[in-house]
């Protein structure tokens, strides 16, 4: 998790909230997913940091932000980035999300238009129904208890390693255990439970995820995004990859040799994909009267049909 030698801290609305910040150059705001932390983004931080001011908060409830009874709704998540960066001093960013943190990152840029310069979505959140029945469950009457339970002293060191050892034999369907393993042990604490429960009730319920940002997608024709996923997604499936290149999201890249965390398993074509994204995009520029247009307008815009891989638009990349 964390890492407490790299992590600095701001005070935002009377809760502490802990970040790493390096590099310079154009920024990039780092989101990460439910029940993980900053950490998640070690292999590609210091890479990136070479061309590009990379933030890369713990959102609130998790890492060693503050754990508060308070609201972990999108809105608020979003609300709390654009007030870290105006209290770093950076006006706009390229918001890159993973999992939950790319439902944050797409929240962030249609609240805040004029502080988002381009998106890069990673396995995300928001673009469909399906998830894992392992997040599901953390909706159910109950599921407090047995994860108190389930994460207490006498097993817990056992059932951690034996999900690290797992994720090292390099099978597909157990790839993802060792951040597994850490999002199990972070539930040993009370606080960081409840405020993830409160996180997934927002978003999901037994049935699946109930907030998409699918009907708002049209909006992302005046934003460049880009869409990573890794093809052995056992947590949000591959197939909502299809779902972003057909909501005008055209720049897709499915990653092979991967699951829900391809920017761990694959940190130099990640680094390579997202510095070549922000080369080759320029920013985008805010315009009311032009935002007013689309929302008056909404799914009825023109938006061109994306052209499938011959154009380089939609790729796969070898583990």
């Amino acid at each position: 998790m964390t890492r407490a030698d790299d992590i600095e801290y701001v005070v935002v609305h009377g809760y502490r909230r802990a970040y790493r910040k390096a590099g310079s150059g154009p920024a990039l705001l780092l989101l990460h997913g439910l029940a993980c932390d900053s950490s998640t983004w070690d292999t590609v931080m210091a890479p990136l940091a070479e061309h590009f001011t990379v933030i890369a908060p713990d959102l609130l409830g998790h890492g060693e932000s503050d754990k508060p009874d308070a609201d972990y709704s999108l809105g608020a998540y979003a609300n709390g980035m654009r007030d870290l960066i105006t209290i770093l001093g950076i006006d706009k960013v390229t918001v890159v999300g993973h999992s939950f943190g790319g439902g944050v990152a797409m929240q962030f840029a249609y609240q805040f238009p004029d502080r988002v310069e381009r998106i890069v979505l990673v396995s995300t959140g928001g673009l469909g129904r399906e998830v894992t029945p392992a997040i599901r469950m953390l909706t159910l009457p109950g599921a407090g208890t047995a994860i108190s339970v389930a994460t207490m002293r006498p097993w817990r060191g056992l059932v951690a390693s034996t999900m690290r050892g797992l994720a090292r034999t390099g099978w597909k369907t157990t790839r993802d255990l060792d951040e597994v393993a850490d999002i199990y042990e972070s539930f040993a604490d009370p606080a960081a439970r409840k405020a993830v429960q409160r996180l997934t009730s927002h978003v999901l319920n037994w049935r699946g995820q109930f907030v998409t940002m699918t009907d708002r997608t049209y909006l992302a024709s005046i934003v460049p995004v880009m869409v990573v996923w890794g093809v052995d997604d056992r947590v949000i499936p591959v197939a909502h990859a299809e779902i972003a290149r057909r909501q005008a999201m055209s720049d897709v890249h499915v990653l092979a040799d991967s699951g829900h965390f391809p920017h761990r398993d694959h940190p130099e074509v990640f680094v390579s994909l997202v510095s070549d994204f922000v080369a080759d995009n320029a920013p985008a520029a805010y315009h009311r009267g032009k935002w007013r247009a689309m929302l008056r307008r909404g799914d009825k815009i023109d938006i061109a049909p994306v052209e499938p891989a011959a154009s380089g638009e939609s790729v796969t990349v070898a583990g």
